[in-house]
């Protein structure tokens, strides 16, 4: 089976690639751009950016020069901090567009719940840009909404007043912090949970028994967590701008982690640290 035909239905119908490719710390200009061409001719078919990545344009003209079909494409970008109300999220998906080059993005989400721009007021800004947003649905600008490191009690907020309901979590999601109980809600809510750092930090590398699981299943440690991350039903967005990395990330639809290894990885809970932005944690 082609990559591109590894999907997952959302709450709204649409499909969206089991695996994404993310941009975060990719530059903008040639290492974005090199980065998504790769990532594409290897077949990838889901590419995740955000205003606040400052690569839109570069992910724009890889788009276009890879040749690949619109409709064959799943392309996702972001509302940054600054821009949570009404008028300003309307404009700010107009400059994403434009950036992007595109007619129409697959999937659009509201970046944090409670950023310090907002705060004390998060409830009534979300409430705002999310309108703004299903309006650019009813309009063919976005295909699906949805949301990106919102807890419970923001996604409930967000719900006494959405008319459409988001379609993913996008949220800080690896076998070191697997937030057992947010993803218990958010699947309980029928809520797809993506994965931004989906290998956790640098240390899930060092762990004994995923090296040894390298052996038993003749794939890497990055290969293995993104195994682990499918087979719990969310979707990972690895990064990384070396192509063979890049090729290698995707290539994890050949094999399946036992019941007795996917609860031993599930065991590193809390083992390899975290990378949430300190700024941005404010519940």
């Amino acid at each position: 089976m082609k990559f591109s035909e590894e999907t997952y239905r959302l709450n709204n119908g649409e499909r969206i690639p089991m695996i994404g490719f993310g941009t975060w710390q990719a530059a903008d200009g040639k290492e974005a751009e090199k980065s998504v061409l790769s990532a594409l001719e290897a077949g990838y078919r889901h590419i995740d950016t955000a205003a606040i990545y400052k690569n839109e344009e570069s992910v724009g003209r890889a788009i276009k020069k890879s040749g690949i079909k619109r409709e064959e494409l799943f392309v996702t970008t972001k509302l940054w901090n600054d821009s949570h109300s009404y008028e300003l999220a309307k404009l700010a998906i107009e400059e994403s567009l434009k950036k992007l080059d595109l007619d129409y993005v697959d999937l659009y989400l509201i970046h944090w719940p409670n950023p310090l721009a907002i705060r004390g007021e998060y409830q009534v800004a979300n409430t705002e840009s999310w309108r703004a947003m299903e309006e650019a649905v009813s309009e063919g600008k976005i295909k699906s909404i949805g949301v990106s490191n919102f807890h419970p009690h923001h996604l409930k907020e967000l719900l006494k007043t959405a008319i459409i309901k988001p379609v993913v979590n996008q949220i800080y999601l690896n076998p070191s912090d697997s937030q057992p109980e947010l993803v218990n809600y958010c699947q309980k809510q029928d809520i797809l949970l993506e994965a931004y750092s989906p290998l956790g930090t640098g240390q899930i590398f060092e762990i004994l028994e995923l090296k040894q699981l390298t052996e038993k299943y003749q794939k890497t440690v990055a290969q293995i967590v993104l195994r682990w991350s499918i087979q719990h039903g969310f979707l990972p967005l690895p990064k990384s701008v070396t192509a063979e990395r890049i090729a290698e990330n995707i290539n994890i639809f050949d094999f399946e982690l036992s019941e007795d290894d996917m609860l031993l990885i599930d065991g590193f809970y809390g083992k390899a640290g975290s990378a949430k932005n300190p700024d941005e944690v404010e519940f």
